[in-house]
């Protein structure tokens, strides 16, 4: 090349300093756990509800039960949050394990097995798979979705177990579940209940050993504590909503959260050193309120990891959560709870 050329080349190419440097590549957030219960897509605006979901592409979902009552309630909720959230968690509700004129007769094990099957299409993870670690924010935690039913050992003390239902009735209260939740192959929803329990006792005990000193977030459609049932409008529906034998599994497995569904009633507690979300949405009417506020789906969603900070010491350990993310300053933020 011409010496003069190859100057004058040089010349024109532009200098480190002036080079155009790449464009920087965008900053990825840490990945967020969200949860929701109790979508109840039998329900049209539930429905209409769901195809709103926003997407949060680098984030988790957990879909705490009641997603409905058909494989087609399944597959709507699965497609759609597969499409905005990186991985999904779901546990079964009651109203997945009730028997439809569509269920094609299966009933009990079989419509949850069922279940399972159709989750696994879309790769969602269930009480069945393994626990996985989340490496997100608020993580490591051990992700620990389970399954155990009831057994109607959420009752007064004066009322026996052979008494329980008759107990309810009193009220006018009979869970749909007495007709449509069948228990086979067991002899009755108390021993199937009994089963899943240490089912889910071994498995979270092997998955403490496996993670010494890694926390788990234990998800189950049900809450663990009976304590953490208020449902004013039908107390004794109580009998339907958990079982004694998983009091304490918030500390006997180094929970930091336990998130549950089921009562319709959205709230955030602080027991020991776990915080427990209860994460529904519930039927139309139940949260109307909301949508008045110009609320969606997805400002119902609960952020689990990482999740809201306890109350300082002294404070009440109840968040009331029913416009989603907790009253405003007008309202007080904490409201006492039972003496636990």
């Amino acid at each position: 090349m011409d010496p003069l050329l190859a100057t004058a080349t040089a010349a024109d190419a532009p200098s480190e300093a002036t080079r155009p440097r790449p464009p920087a590549e965008p900053a990825v957030e840490p990945a967020r756990l969200w949860a929701i219960g109790d979508l109840h897509l039998s329900y049209k605006g539930n429905r209409e509800e769901l195809e709103k979901l926003e997407p949060k592409p680098n984030d988790g979902l957990i879909i705490c039960g009641d997603v409905g009552e058909t494989v087609e309630h399944l597959r709507m909720c699965f497609s759609a949050a597969k499409a905005c959230f990186k991985q999904l968690w779901w546990v079964p509700g009651n109203h997945e394990l009730f028997t439809m004129p569509s269920s094609n007769g299966k009933r009990g094990e079989d419509k949850y097995m069922e279940c399972v099957k159709i989750a696994r299409e879309y790769g969602v993870l269930t009480p069945e798979d393994d626990f996985v670690v989340w490496e997100g924010d608020g993580g490591p935690c051990v992700i620990a979705p389970i399954f155990t039913l009831y057994d109607y050992s959420f009752r007064p003390d004066h009322v026996a177990l052979e008494d329980a239902l008759e107990w309810a009735a009193e009220e006018n209260i009979l869970a749909t579940d007495e007709h449509l939740l069948h228990n086979d192959p067991y002899a009755s929803r108390i021993e199937w209940c009994n089963a899943l329990v240490e089912r889910a006792q071994a498995k979270l005990s092997e998955a403490v050993m496996q993670n010494p000193g890694t926390r788990l977030v234990i998800i189950n459609h049900w809450p663990l504590r009976e304590d953490l049932v208020n449902i004013p409008l039908v107390p004794r529906f109580v009998i339907w909503c958990g079982t004694k034998q998983t009091e304490d599994w918030h500390n006997t497995y180094n929970a930091k959260v336990v998130v549950s569904g089921h009562l319709h009633v959205r709230r955030t507690d602080w027991i020991d050193d776990t915080r427990f979300e209860e994460v529904s949405l519930g039927y139309p009417k139940q949260w109307h309120e909301c949508q008045e506020r110009g609320m969606d789906l997805n400002d119902l969603l609960r952020e689990i990891l990482p999740g809201s900070d306890p109350p300082p010491p002294g404070a009440p350990t109840t968040l009331w959560r029913r416009f989603g993310k907790g009253t405003t300053k007008t309202h007080p933020i904490f409201l006492k709870g039972a003496k636990r």
